[in-house]
């Protein structure tokens, strides 16, 4: 695996977001890549979130933490310098065999410092119960980027006041206080952070690139859209018809639904769900223009919807759908 090596410098986490997508377009296909950041205080969103649903946006303002979306789905996490933000892009076009790849990956290396890692759920790496990293996933043609966090340390303030995840979600963890529900890195190794970015980068890869002023000036030409209110804050029209429902293997996920004259004017669906396929061309764009019954919404969504969202059956997403 090659390690994507930058110039030390602070930069905002959209950067890095960008820094993903340009290696994953632009360099050579037939490897795989890895690299590590840190960032200031900051929160970032899955692609299918509502950012008022998930952020604390007062706190966050008055603190200093900066906001941002991502391009892959799951749910809101908080990073700052005391924990590390992992990346891995592979030409393996299958997601969810590369996203098993991948967990397994970072539980053999926590493995190798005695760590009782394992994997846990759709995205986690737990230990001894409790969440040590959070991972997500998103496909590109010919590309697949895995991304997530390892808490070596982290602000416990901060993370708990700046996200504000629903009550269902916390009732059905069993989670009493988030400390009790994550485990900090450094209560199980005596490696500093920064000792521990250099095991695992030297354990993981065995070559390096080191990236130059032209490459950094195309990740920030793709960076822009990361920085637009549109992209970080969404479009959001009033929705008349709002249905919420956890599902279990699937996540949180929030239909809004714009009816006129019952006709399905808009449709979205939002959440921590994981994709694997196209939800625009495959779920939201058949249902708009059309009645706001089950007949007509049965017919437009594809037989199988669990190559689209991960874990969804299509008898769960019409019951979200037509939920009264």
């Amino acid at each position: 695996m090659v390690y994507v090596d930058i110039s030390k410098e602070t930069r905002p986490l959209s950067f890095y977001l960008a820094m993903e997508e340009y290696v994953a377009r632009c360099k050579p296909a037939d490897k795989e890549y890895f690299f590590m950041w840190q960032v200031e205080p900051s929160v970032i969103f899955g692609r299918n979130q509502l950012i008022e649903n998930e952020v604390n946006i007062p706190y966050c303002r008055s603190h200093g933490i900066r906001t941002f979306r991502r391009k892959s789905g799951g749910g809101c996490v908080y990073a700052d310098m005391s924990n590390v933000m992992f990346a891995y892009i592979t030409p393996d076009e299958n997601v969810s065999l590369t996203f098993t790849k991948y967990i397994n990956l970072v539980v053999d290396t926590l493995r190798l410092l005695g760590v009782p890692a394992e994997a846990s759920g759709r995205n986690d790496v737990m230990i001894e119960g409790r969440k040590v990293s959070g991972n997500a996933f998103y496909h590109i043609p010919g590309r697949s980027i895995v991304h997530g966090t390892m808490l070596y340390d982290t602000n416990m303030q901060n993370m708990v006041a700046a996200i504000t995840p629903s009550d269902e979600k916390l009732v059905s963890k069993g989670v009493k206080s988030v400390r009790q529900h994550i485990a900090l890195l450094k209560d199980y190794i005596d490696l500093s952070l920064e000792e521990f970015k250099d095991f695992v980068r030297h354990h993981l890869c065995d070559e390096e690139i080191l990236l130059d002023e032209a490459d950094i000036a195309k990740i920030r030409d793709i960076e822009r859209e990361y920085l637009t209110d549109d992209f970080i804050y969404g479009n959001n029209p009033r929705y008349s018809v709002v249905n919420k429902k956890r599902i279990e293997g699937v996540g949180d996920m929030e239909a809004r639904i714009e009816l006129k004259n019952g006709i399905m004017k808009d449709v979205n669906i939002m959440g921590d769900f994981f994709l694997l396929g196209d939800i625009d061309n495959r779920i939201l764009h058949p249902l708009r223009n059309l009645p706001y019954n089950r007949e007509a919404i049965e017919a437009a969504l594809p037989a199988r919807v669990d190559d689209i969202i991960m874990n969804l059956s299509k008898k769960a997403l019409l019951e979200l759908l037509l939920k009264n």
